[in-house]
């Protein structure tokens, strides 16, 4: 209901204009139903949920229905959450100096009812934006029932010369202060027991009691709430009487594609602009890191029921050009591209993000971390070069036989971390065979990924125990696999 706020400041002008009370979830059922019949969309910015998360969501907001968002960690949760206040009317008119948002029209507070009674068509409206009209809290085990619902307050009881007995001695929680607003509760089975339960009647019924005071205040929120699976067997759990009151439970998903996973760390990334210009990102340097986290999901060493979080591909991304700049910038470039070898520089963005299974601690995280870059190189290098079989007769030709040649008659090819730019071309563009390979099957590819190009076939020959990669303290020295070996003997 769109009234013109700046004019309206009076119970009687605001019954003049022609408004009528509705609740939170009736306001929230009709906006969406005229966004979604005007082609508009409600989730922005929430990508890879179109046609899973996002149609539930709104089935359920239709339904009128409180929601728990399940899901691991990462999985944009809250942020659903957060932008169901787009559904919101722009303004929500309530009565001045009300705690809980009393509606003019329906008030439900004793201070709202005896001001209106007092005052009639005079009594005084304010107006709150749906920005304010959010409410959130992270449920963690020292939560208490005075948090939430609300408790008797001496000091209040002292300066207004009251008794326990009157009902303005009561100093009310988030719940009651959240009337006709959003309230979310994140990770809902970190909270105690007890304090679920007294969420029961807030639920069904609409109303609260507080220290023995038997308020009938029938309040109107829109619950969401957001869950872990994990926190159901390892910390908490939701009490199945609650589970009961809450009429849709929505599961989250991580992004089932590399190019869903490419836009939400490019929208999330923190970048510096200058950053941005000086750092070229080749986009298969972007497919590469995204599958790192595709990796990391189905990883033995990765504890698969923790999840691997969209926050590890967006502080990687990070990292990465972070690396990529301090590189040059070391090195004197006034300008470089990202390398295949600055993803050294992302490990301590994976090692703090992945939790490990027992194996994977034997190996240590950061060993972890390494391997999970070599096997997205892996999977990502037959999607450019030609598949490399696990099974092949020696005698059989094929495409990388004069490459491991090259090697072979080499002494081994090093690349620096902290190469200058020039050097580092062209010490690829030396390697005549590498050449070859990218001009018959990469002849499209643009000239600034090249190099990149060229890297990822050196780690991919590596992958598939064509040549052998060795990392020492400045950078990585490439060599065959046994020809330095026989030249020995």
């Amino acid at each position: 209901m769109n009234l013109d706020h700046t004019k309206i400041t009076t119970l009687g002008e605001l019954k003049s204009a022609g408004y009528t009370s509705r609740s939170i979830k009736d306001e929230l059922r009709e906006n969406l139903l005229e966004k979604i019949s005007k082609k508009e969309q409600v989730f922005e910015g929430v990508w890879g949920y179109e046609n899973s998360v996002i149609p539930e969501l709104e089935r359920a907001i239709l339904s009128r229905h409180n929601i728990n968002l399940l899901g691991l960690r990462g999985q944009a949760k809250t942020r659903l959450a957060r932008l169901m206040v787009q559904l919101l009317d722009e303004w929500m008119p309530i009565v001045e100096g009300s705690e809980i948002h009393d509606d003019p029209l329906e008030p439900i507070s004793r201070y709202a009812t005896e001001l209106i009674k007092e005052k009639g068509d005079d009594t005084p409206i304010s107006w709150v934006h749906r920005s304010e009209r959010f409410y959130e809290k992270l449920a963690t085990p020292d939560v208490t029932v005075a948090d939430l619902i609300g408790d008797v307050d001496p000091i209040k009881a002292a300066n207004l010369k009251l008794s326990y007995a009157d009902d303005r001695v009561i100093h009310f929680g988030m719940i009651p202060r959240a009337n006709r607003c959003i309230f979310v509760i994140n990770e809902l089975p970190d909270l105690q027991a007890r304090i679920q339960v007294a969420l029961f009647n807030i639920l069904q019924e609409g109303d609260i009691q507080i220290r023995g005071f038997k308020l009938r205040l029938h309040l109107d929120i829109q619950f969401v709430f957001t869950a872990n699976p994990e926190d159901y067997t390892n910390r908490g759990s939701i009490v199945t009487p609650l589970k009961d009151r809450i009429g849709s439970q929505i599961l989250t998903h991580y992004p089932e594609s590399i190019e869903i996973a490419k836009k939400i760390t490019k929208q999330e990334a923190q970048l510096d602009k200058r950053q941005s210009d000086f750092v070229y990102v080749p986009e298969i340097a972007m497919d590469l890191l995204e599958q790192i986290s595709f990796e990391a999901r189905k990883s033995e060493y990765v504890d698969a029921k923790s999840g691997v979080s969209a926050r590890m591909s967006i502080t990687a991304f990070e990292n990465l050009l972070s690396t990529a700049e301090r590189r040059a910038i070391v090195a004197g470039d006034r300008k470089t591209s990202v390398r295949l070898s600055d993803f050294m520089g992302v490990v301590p963005s994976i090692t703090g993000k992945i939790e490990l299974v027992y194996e994977g601690e034997q190996e240590g995280a950061g060993s972890v971390a390494e391997n999970l870059i070599e096997d997205a190189a892996k999977s990502l290098f037959p999607n450019y070069f030609p598949k490399i079989d696990k099974l092949q007769r020696k005698e059989e030709e094929n495409e990388y036989d004069e490459l491991v040649s090259w090697f072979f008659d080499g002494e081994g090819f090093d690349l620096l971390d902290d190469e200058k730019e020039e050097n580092y071309k062209s010490k690829l563009d030396s390697i005549g065979p590498l050449n070859n390979l990218l001009k018959e099957y990469q002849p499209d590819a643009p000239k600034e990924d090249s190099y990149f190009l060229k890297e990822l076939l050196l780690w991919g020959l590596v992958a598939y125990k064509k040549l052998s990669k060795h990392r020492f303290q400045q950078g990585y020295q490439f060599k065959d696999l046994y020809g330095s070996y026989i030249r020995g003997l």
